[in-house]
């Protein structure tokens, strides 16, 4: 029974994270590294993370600096920035490149708010699945005498509980995503 409900609390977490992960590619009209988590650059034949052939450092709230630790890639990081479609054209001076995050329109951070909250939505519903597994384990232990259905209701119990705990964790980070993008 402890396994089972250790299992629905690691897979929330990871639930959580992977939501943070992709709230951090939301461009909320601020410079934030994380837009460029998900940059391959092909380095050499290799795909390569961004982050790991440069430093990338933001100067000012705009704008996004990308130092390449080996100058000659230059090109190739901007070839993989505008495969990446991020809708930010770079612009290099030889040295770096530079992304200047353009201005979101009120329309545009509408749409991006729509596009957070079905990002929420889909990990309410995968959390979702995740109580109905742990559920349907917990029956089968009971099914199988292996547990007294007293210990089933209050397993039940304890599952509902973690789940409406994760969907209100859900909830404030969309709602801190929400505040941030809307914010001019």
């Amino acid at each position: 029974m402890e396994g089972i409900k250790k299992h629905l609390e690691e897979r929330s977490k990871k639930t959580i994270s992977v939501l943070k992960e992709d709230l951090n590619t939301v461009r909320a009209g601020r410079a934030n590294p994380a837009l460029l988590d998900k940059v391959l650059v092909d380095y050499y034949g290799t795909p390569t993370p961004l982050k790991n052939l440069s430093n990338i450092s933001v100067p000012d709230p705009r704008t996004l600096l990308i130092s390449p630790f080996d100058p000659k890639s230059i090109h190739e990081i901007e070839k993989a920035i505008n495969i990446a479609n991020i809708g930010i054209n770079p612009s290099n001076d030889g040295k770096c490149v530079r992304l200047v995050i353009p201005q979101v329109t009120e329309e545009r951070r509408k749409e991006l708010t729509k596009t957070v909250k079905k990002m929420g939505e889909d990990s309410k519903v995968a959390i979702r699945n995740l109580r109905r597994d742990a559920n349907d384990e917990l029956k089968k232990l009971e099914k199988n005498h292996e547990i007294t259905e007293d210990d089933l209701k209050k397993a039940l119990d304890d599952v509902q509980k973690a789940t409406d705990k994760t969907i209100k964790e859900i909830d404030d980070v969309i709602a801190l995503k929400e505040k941030e993008i809307m914010e001019v």
